[in-house]
């Protein structure tokens, strides 16, 4: 584990305790980890990806298919 001195301004410090309390965290590292998890979290979600902006951008080009009978077409019984 890593250990490090940092230092906050009154903002952060605030929304740290925010954190930490609204959570029920033990102290200000854990609520540290919780908001890094969020963040990666955030940035790992494919929409925010390139590679999946241009894939859905192709399939946005495509053709559509006109289905009558969806049920009838992907073998589904209706009710």
């Amino acid at each position: 584990m890593v250990q490090a001195l940092v230092e906050f301004d009154d903002n952060t410090n605030r929304v740290l305790d925010i954190v930490k309390a609204k959570l029920g965290l033990k102290d200000k590292s854990e609520a540290i980890k919780f908001i890094v998890g969020e963040y990666i979290e955030y940035e790992n979600e494919p929409e925010l990806r390139p590679e999946f902006i241009q894939k859905m951008e192709e399939i946005q080009k495509q053709k559509a298919l006109k289905i009558d009978n969806f049920a009838k077409r992907y073998g589904l019984t209706s009710a």
